[in-house]
């Protein structure tokens, strides 16, 4: 999309205006780097060993259920075990 060179809290606004739902990234720090009480859109962080894609697909079991925690939350961690981890409740929810 264009979107290389956009910082995370670009990026994220970026995906917003974009119509996207939730962001799905492998960055830990994200959490930390972002205000989660304001993010313009909920993001799903995706733990699993490493980033290579074989361990990453070994989540997309647990992914739509995961993404369906972000209508609740706006910052969700889906763990290589297939639990998830909840942070910033969103407003109302």
């Amino acid at each position: 999309m264009g979107w290389a060179a956009l910082s995370n809290g670009a990026l994220l606004a970026a995906a917003e205006n974009a119509g996207f739902d939730a962001f799905v990234t492998v960055d830990r720090s994200i959490r930390h780097q972002q205000n989660l009480t304001r993010l313009p859109i909920a993001v799903l962080e995706l733990r699993a060993v490493s980033n290579d894609v074989v361990e990453l697909r070994r989540l997309t079991p647990h992914f739509d259920a995961a993404l369906e925690r972000t209508r609740s939350f706006l910052y969700v961690t889906l763990t290589r075990d297939g639990t998830t981890e909840t942070l910033a409740p969103r407003a109302g929810g």
